[in-house]
């Protein structure tokens, strides 16, 4: 993809960012290409360090090791994720999102990430996401707005799995929106947690621009039906909202 990283986003929403944890690790290379050949463009990786959000993950060198066309979506729900964002970039990040409530200087990680070199392609830089969880006032993004590239709302508390979609977080994207279009509107929205092939058209129609699906897309490893299922439930929500 050409373009700025922020470019490359807007250019693709609405869309579905892939959860890879949820693949199957032994046969991942087969089933990204399925995810690609169902219409994918973004793969999100899940990173806990075990102290911001219960459980651990992937590291940069698992992320690197994962050769694939798609944008790669980072999610670094880890404490003080500043000193580790070169390693990040080196494993060929396209957006990285770090967590308000985990930044002592939200704005400096931010900007590390905003002046970062994209490994895959320099022209296209890498983007910067700010994520805040469910319990976090959606207050805390609006000063950091003028940093960000997408601004992401967990519709479930972070590191634990088969959460149920927390139905407050419609009004919760409600508020971020009009947030978002007092500083201008040209940030993204995106929405990880919980979401499911029963609840994506409406959270599209909410105004989602990024949507994180894992399980959902993997389920039964039907990739192809269910990736056809979700990605048309977007198109869907979208239409309905436009």
């Amino acid at each position: 993809m050409s373009g700025s990283g922020p470019a490359a986003l807007k250019a693709l929403a609405p869309t579905l960012s892939v959860g890879v944890l949820s693949a199957d690790l032994m046969r991942l290379g087969e089933q990204l290409e399925a995810v690609a050949a169902a219409g994918a463009r973004l793969l999100h990786f899940d990173v806990l360090d075990g102290r911001f959000a219960p459980g651990s993950t992937v590291g940069a060198a698992f992320v690197g090791a994962v050769r694939t066309p798609l944008l790669k979506d980072l999610h670094l729900m880890v404490e003080e994720p500043a000193p580790a964002i070169p390693a990040w970039v080196a494993a060929g990040a396209d957006l990285i999102t770090v967590h308000v409530e985990a930044c002592r200087d939200p704005r400096g990680a931010l900007r590390a990430i905003g002046e970062a070199v994209n490994r895959n392609e320099a022209s296209r830089g890498v983007a910067r996401g700010l994520a805040a969880n469910p319990v976090t006032p959606v207050e805390a993004i609006e000063p950091f707005l003028e940093e960000c590239d997408v601004v992401w709302l967990l519709a479930v508390p972070p590191g634990l799995p088969g959460q149920r979609f927390i139905h407050g977080t419609f009004d919760r994207m409600q508020d971020l929106r009009r947030r978002i279009a007092r500083a201008g509107g040209r940030v993204l929205l995106g929405v990880d947690g919980g979401i499911n092939a029963a609840n994506v058209g409406a959270v599209a129609a909410a105004g989602a621009d990024l949507i994180v699906s894992g399980s959902a897309l993997f389920a039964g490893g039907r990739i192809a039906e269910n990736g056809r299922a979700l990605f048309e439930a977007v198109a869907a929500g979208a239409s309905a909202a436009s």
